[in-house]
């Protein structure tokens, strides 16, 4: 959520609390304040304990990291979608890469913590390599 928009709901909720019940209302408010919080804390706990089962830039696979990355994401949503911390790879600008067990590689750019670009990078596979998939052989 917007950290403005958090402030302007917690100020409602308090002159609510206040023009509703009084004091009553505003310890109730405050009380609805701090669970919401426990809750935002619980939450990002549970993403790290996640992401702190897996090796640090490693993922399953990062094509589909790739696909399911939008702008504005934070770094806390990358890694509860990854499942993974990422590797920093440069503090300024702010860069993460996530790569996967066939040598693809995904860079993310962070601005003003949030993703604002993010690149996929696949292994080069050498001229003459038979192609491994499942697919029709070609004639």
């Amino acid at each position: 959520m917007n950290r403005t928009l958090g402030l302007i709901l917690a100020v409602l909720a308090l002159a609510a609390g206040w023009r509703l019940y009084g004091w009553p209302g505003i310890a109730m408010a405050v009380s609805l304040l701090v669970f919401w919080l426990l809750l935002q804390f619980s939450q990002s706990l549970r993403v790290m304990q996640n992401a702190g089962r897996s090796p640090v830039g490693l993922v399953p696979s990062a094509v589909m990291l790739n696909a399911r990355l939008k702008p504005g994401m934070t770094l806390l949503d990358i890694v509860q979608v990854s499942k993974a911390l990422g590797r920093q790879v440069s503090a300024e600008p702010e860069v993460w890469a996530w790569a996967d067990e066939g040598g693809a590689v995904v860079t993310a750019t962070m601005k003003r913590a949030k993703l604002e670009s993010w690149h996929l990078t696949r292994p080069e596979t050498p001229a003459g390599a038979e192609d491994s998939g499942t697919g029709p052989a070609s004639p």
